[in-house]
């Protein structure tokens, strides 16, 4: 009985690991593209100490866990120069809407970035990533979620998602996770 719990979170763990070098070698960032996230798969990945505390509960031994991720949420990119929130993000927002409402505590923050591409200056850029994050942040709380739990941040075009196009739509991106 002990180990199938230490496989359990041992299975869970490799399931993020894999999720993210699926996409990309930087494991710590899972990017959703255009789909939409399960609600498990969101707790799971904010907090994933949660899953091993669940298994002590019930009396498994969870021999470790995969940290926390960083949600990139690019495909349900932003308008060029807007902070509207289009309706595919708002879908995908739901699922973390619906995760983080549950949250009973705010002891574990959630950071949530606005990016934005290169088409403007950077003072510009700037002011509108932190306009997403903003529109994010305000979205989640009239969802339900606790405004102390959520935090936000602009990086402008600071650390773009396709650096070989600047321009790309795929840089007008939020990306959602714990505070380091």
């Amino acid at each position: 009985m002990l180990k199938k719990g230490v496989i359990q979170c041992a299975y869970m763990a490799m399931g993020f690991l894999a999720l993210g070098n699926a996409a990309h070698a930087d494991v710590s960032v899972v990017h959703l593209g255009s789909t939409v996230p399960a609600a498990e798969q969101v707790k799971e990945g904010l907090f994933p100490e949660e899953a091993c505390e669940q298994l002590r509960e019930n009396g498994f031994k969870c021999m470790g866990f995969k940290p926390a991720v960083r949600f990139s949420i690019s495909n349900a990119h932003f308008e060029l120069g807007s902070s509207e929130l289009p309706a595919a993000l708002k879908k995908q927002l739901d699922v973390f809407a619906q995760v983080l409402a549950a949250r009973t505590h705010v002891d574990q923050p959630v950071l949530i970035t606005g990016h934005a591409d290169a088409s403007g200056t950077a003072v510009l850029n700037q002011a509108l990533s932190a306009e997403r994050a903003a529109a994010v942040r305000n979205y989640l709380v009239a969802k339900g979620v606790k405004p102390g739990l959520l935090r936000t941040s602009g990086k402008g075009d600071q650390h773009l998602a396709d650096s070989t196009n600047p321009f790309s739509s795929v840089n007008r991106r939020v990306e959602i996770g714990r505070l380091p």
